[in-house]
């Protein structure tokens, strides 16, 4: 294989290669790791590098899966035993998981090769990856931008084509976000579709998902397809797909009636290049056929203030693990200021607070449930503004009053759909006249990610991305 072809494949086709005995497995960890000693001193997407690992997969022998052979990353929140963990965090700088997750063991037995870790923000917090511990990873399209977060690293890695797919999780946003920003597909599935165990049934109160950020949509679905699924402990499960969701990519969607908005769910205006994007992938979407009709869902409560108590509440918990572990109280030497002022905003709040949070949640998820009875699909931007620059949003600030109205501004439509539990996605549809990406997001009903994969599929063979390349490049 001459491995100038190795980034015009996805998954999927690197498998084919393996399966085919056209390529070995150590073949393309060879080249994947070459990539990264090319690429990532630009981007600083690979955080934590263990090629040692992934060499004594292959030597013990790989399962025969969907994915078998294939580089991967897993994102830097996730466990993997035996292997260094930080969660993106200064005081687990030198933590080593003692476990492995139920989503990353998962991945495992569907044959990929984890070659290290995805930089994340410190726990995951915010739309943007730059961690004090690891510094800013930076936008493959333009290094003075965000990739976006949480899962920054892993779309950087994607979209630089260190690799074809990653690992992402999503709790307010942060597949799509990254996906957006980034220039890849990401899809968040239904809620409770994978796993999240052993050591937990949910994560931020059932906001959270874990999944992928992938450059086909054939590798988000044929992922799926290996990974999904209850564990025993589960506390509820997704409804079952009807048929593989790999056989969705390329199946006629029929008309859908989709409903489209180009302003943000708070009446902000919105960046007029994107507002432009999504009128103009609205007038493709009607050119295929569907009934599009520009309407949208009324909130019954703000998702930001809900975000901040659940989101809150989660992080004081990890400040406490950490204060038990160690045997003292977190610092700003510990944790980054806008975490312990996260944890210190938690304390304030009562479980009465907490309580009306998830209500205030439920209030949002049965609107966006309703909403979604009168259409099939909801078209909106993923992101408000284009990819922020690096130090727009300073974690490390004495006063972190800007960030609040900033994330408005940027990201006012993701979380909703972490609370309400249905499927959406970001699809890189539209780039900027700065040749910023500008993703677009579609969410459909709880369950129902076979729609969204029929439409990726039919927007990836009207407006393929795959070919469309960033500056900075493998």
């Amino acid at each position: 294989m001459a491995f100038s072809e190795y980034g015009s494949y996805d998954g999927v086709g690197l498998a084919a290669l393996v399966r085919n005995k056209q390529v070995s497995a150590k073949e393309l960890l060879d080249e994947a790791i070459a990539r990264t000693a090319k690429i990532d001193p630009h981007i600083n997407a690979v955080v934590v590098k263990h090629y040692d690992y992934a060499e004594r997969q292959i030597e013990r022998g790989l399962p025969d899966g969907r994915f078998t052979g294939v580089p991967f990353l897993l994102k830097d929140l996730d466990l993997l035993q035996g292997t260094r963990t930080t969660s993106g965090a200064s005081v687990y700088h030198d933590n080593v998981a003692d476990h492995t997750g139920t989503l990353a063991q998962r991945f495992l037995d569907a044959g990929v090769t984890i070659f290290g870790k995805s930089s994340s923000p410190e726990f995951g917090l915010m739309p943007t990856t730059e961690s004090r511990l690891f510094g800013p990873t930076r936008n493959p399209w333009n290094l003075a931008h965000s990739c976006g977060g949480s899962s920054g690293g892993a779309a950087a890695a994607v979209a630089a084509r260190i690799l074809p797919l990653a690992h992402a999780s999503d709790g307010g946003g942060s597949i799509r976000i990254p996906a957006s920003a980034s220039g890849v597909f990401g899809l968040k599935p239904t809620r409770a579709r994978n796993p999240l165990g052993p050591d937990r049934g949910e994560g931020w109160g059932g906001f959270s998902c874990g999944h992928v950020l992938s450059i086909s949509v054939r590798d988000s679905a044929a992922m799926l397809d290996a990974v999904h699924g209850p564990e025993q402990s589960s506390p509820y499960r997704a409804p079952p797909p009807e048929r593989p969701f790999l056989q969705e990519v390329g199946r006629d969607p029929g008309r859908l009636r989709i409903a489209f908005t180009d302003k943000s769910p708070y009446g902000d205006a919105i960046d007029p290049e994107i507002a432009n994007a999504v009128r103009d992938v609205a007038s493709l979407l009607a050119g295929f056929g569907h009934h599009v009709e520009e309407r949208a869902p009324m909130l019954e409560a703000d998702p930001a203030v809900v975000m901040s108590t659940i989101v809150s509440a989660n992080t004081a918990l990890n400040v406490r693990v950490a204060e038990q572990r160690f045997g003292r109280a977190m610092t700003d030497n510990d944790f980054e200021i806008l975490t312990l002022a996260s944890a210190h905003n938690a304390q304030k709040a009562s479980a009465t607070d907490y309580v009306a949070a998830q209500l205030d949640a439920f209030r949002i998820s049965r609107g966006l449930a309703m909403f979604l009875a009168t259409c099939d699909v909801l078209l909106c931007p993923t992101l408000c503004l284009p990819p922020l620059p690096i130090g727009e949003l300073n974690t490390m600030s004495p006063d972190l009053s800007h960030i609040a109205p900033i994330l408005r501004r940027y990201m006012p439509a993701t979380a909703m759909f972490n609370m309400s539990g249905q499927p959406a996605m970001s699809v890189p549809l539209a780039w900027n006249a700065a040749g910023l990406p500008l993703g677009m997001m579609f969410a459909a009903r709880f369950g129902d990610e076979a729609t969204l994969f029929r439409l990726a599929a039919q927007l990836e063979q009207e407006r393929p991305w795959k070919d469309k390349l960033p500056p900075v490049c493998a």
